[in-house]
């Protein structure tokens, strides 16, 4: 059986299944494509929750895996050359896994190159805007009396809306039919922004005709379905 005993995050949430990927997130848009990406593979893995309300990303065990206090992050048992493997950063999680099974990013590399392009758009755009647009909408920031910032990130998550929207034009996914890791990375922020964040109507979802069309496609795959919301956070009584 394999021994994760030596990684300190293990202290804090033990491995039942040391011999399996373990995932340590939260079913936020950046934790889910983790546990999206996951469910697609079929890859055997154990979720751990990391609750941002006990702020258990700021704990020793945590903090011993992504010094950078910020979900997702994994340990992998069976990493390069058999030995166990600390990652974390959502995109590079992304790129080692595809990589690791072979699947959801191109062998070809020129359309390899073009997959990893739209999910550093995601990771330098998508994610960053739609995330502080929610700040404004959503959480603390609603109550500013000044609503120019809001409005600064509204008009950028409208702008990269648009270049999806035209992108999309003729293709089913973000790199024509086949689906990759850079959707797997932008649709979870854009369900977010017009779910969670209820920003439809002040970015003009419904006039993004494409945007749409591939967010429900996005929607419909069981492995999505399944992992929008893994690790399970707890029922509270």
């Amino acid at each position: 059986m394999t021994d994760l005993s030596r990684f300190d995050i293990t202290r804090k949430w033990p491995a039942a299944h040391p011999d399996r990927l373990q995932l340590y997130s939260l079913p936020t848009p950046n934790g889910v494509k983790v546990s999206i990406l996951l469910e697609e593979l079929g890859l055997p893995y154990e979720p751990h929750l990391v609750s941002f309300e006990t702020n258990d990303q700021l704990s020793p065990e945590f903090l011993s895996l992504n010094p950078n206090n910020k979900i997702p992050a994994i340990l992998d048992p069976d990493g390069p050359g058999g030995r166990p493997l600390a990652l974390f950063e959502s995109g590079a999680i992304l790129i080692y896994l595809a990589e690791k099974c072979g699947r959801f990013l191109p062998a070809d590399p020129a359309a390899r190159y073009q997959a990893i392009q739209w999910l550093m758009f995601q990771m330098g755009g998508v994610g960053p805007m739609f995330g502080q647009l929610g700040f404004f909408h959503k959480f603390a920031g609603k109550d500013y009396e000044d609503k120019r910032p809001r409005d600064r990130y509204v008009a950028e998550s409208k702008r990269l809306l648009s270049v999806l929207d035209r992108h999309l034009a003729g293709r089913a996914w973000m790199l024509g039919d086949e689906y990759t890791i850079a959707d797997i990375a932008i649709w979870p922020w854009v369900n977010n922004l017009v779910g969670f964040y209820g920003a439809g109507e002040l970015v003009g979802f419904d006039a993004l005709e494409n945007v749409r069309r591939v967010l429900d496609a996005f929607r419909a795959r069981p492995a999505v379905q399944r992992g929008l919301n893994i690790p399970a956070r707890p029922v509270k009584a």
